[in-house]
């Protein structure tokens, strides 16, 4: 028991660390949301097109998450982590010419290297705050995460809002916020080589075969990581939810332009993706596993996204807005819900277990992409989108709720 506390008590400072990296993660994710409708005044994008901000920066998930588990296994976690800020930094750096060349394709070639160095930062930092500590904890760890994480989300377009006007963009403003992100990318890098973060191991992740460990005995015997059902299922369920997740902070602030069209400082409006998902992650924090399963509340937040996206679509447009802090508050615990569900007893296969559900957070880019150009079909030939126009492409939530509830009731127990 004692050797448990001081185990507990040695993980502190690394938890405290790698929360730092999440709050960087969704820093990144959130000058998207802030990014969307400043390009698309600026360059003078419909809808659809404007979501290709969204999509350049997860569309480096799919095409990085396979070579980022290598890395790591070569080079170790902590090694990874200082490498993945260096090259968010650099995609940050590009920002600049960017705006100073006045290229939309290059700033999408920037979103893009910023997400190569976010694939790799997610591809470190989840699993390990997944196996520094017992499995059934493991999310109440990643709600903590998630509450530095999703912070992250509001500020992003708070701090970028003190310097661009999203009524007169003009790109030149943009030019000094990133010089300072950039700066900030760099330093944690450095921080990040002499930081005390030791290095961890799933059990049975050692390929040796005489290191194999009890619970690591389903893994034992399989040749492909393919031979997982209940990963796949997870990649599926990920790929869905980061989408659904996603979609209300990249959307948000053009809902409420159509939904508020006399509001100033409509970069405000963030905050209510944030607050739900903060309350969420508190929630978990607070009952994950003393009151409640990781596995019960994928359930329970499940039926409560069914229900949310159901007010969101066919409530009157004033009160489907506020809807929207209900869906981020049923995305809050899906992540780390779904994350050690599909990565349990994957034994020396946890590492390309977690790049392929890295990969599955390419979902961040499909998801909204398609809804933009729904927002777009619907709208038809109007030169505006109208608040029911949104409203109507906010269907897309259901199919993926109804998904994740079957990953929560069934899929997840599959070891066939």
């Amino acid at each position: 028991m004692k050797e448990n506390k001081t185990a507990q008590k040695n993980y502190i400072i690394p938890l405290a660390i790698v929360g730092v990296m999440f709050f960087v993660i969704g820093f990144g994710v959130g000058i998207s949301g802030f990014l969307t409708p400043a390009l698309k005044a600026a360059f003078n994008l419909t809808t659809g097109q404007s979501y290709f901000v969204t999509a350049a920066i997860f569309s480096a998930f799919v095409v990085f998450g396979a070579p980022a588990g290598w890395l790591i296994k070569k080079i170790g976690y902590k090694k990874a982590m200082m490498l993945a800020f260096f090259v968010m930094g650099i995609g940050m750096l590009l920002f600049v010419p960017s705006a100073q060349l006045i290229s939309f394709p290059l700033f999408l070639v920037a979103l893009f290297v910023g997400g190569i160095g976010n694939t790799l930062l997610q591809a470190s930092v989840n699993p390990y705050v997944t196996i520094i500590g017992p499995q059934e904890s493991a999310a109440m760890r990643m709600s903590l995460m998630g509450i530095m994480n999703k912070s992250a989300w509001w500020i992003a377009p708070l701090f970028l809002g003190l310097f661009i006007d999203l009524a007169d963009v003009k790109l030149n403003d943009i030019i000094f916020p990133f010089y300072m992100v950039t700066g900030i990318l760099f330093f944690l890098g450095v921080f990040t080589y002499f930081a005390p973060l030791p290095e961890v191991k799933a059990e049975g992740e050692d390929e040796s075969a005489d290191i194999q460990v009890e619970t690591s005995s389903y893994a034992s015997g399989k040749t492909s990581i393919m031979q997982f059902p209940h990963l796949i299922l997870g990649v599926v369920a990920l790929f869905l939810y980061v989408g659904i997740e996603t979609l209300p902070m990249v959307s948000i602030i053009d809902f409420a332009k159509a939904t508020f069209p006399d509001a100033s400082n409509l970069e405000g409006y963030a905050k209510y993706v944030s607050i739900g998902l903060v309350a969420g992650y508190i929630f978990g924090a607070l009952t994950i596993p003393k009151v409640i399963s990781q596995t019960k509340v994928l359930v329970l937040f499940s039926l409560i996204g069914i229900a949310s996206s159901l007010l969101l679509v066919l409530s009157p447009a004033e009160y489907a807005f506020y809807a929207l802090l209900l869906v981020s508050f049923a995305n809050s615990l899906m992540w780390p819900a779904i994350w050690p569900l599909a990565m349990a007893d994957l034994g020396k296969f946890t590492k390309t277990g977690a790049s392929l559900l890295v990969m599955g957070i390419v979902g961040g880019a499909v998801i909204p992409l398609i809804y933009g150009y729904l927002v777009d079909m619907i709208k038809g030939a109007a030169e505006v989108a109208l608040v029911t126009d949104y409203q109507s492409a906010y269907w897309i939530l259901l199919p993926p709720y109804v998904f994740i509830l079957y990953f929560a009731l069934y899929g997840h127990k599959i070891r066939s």
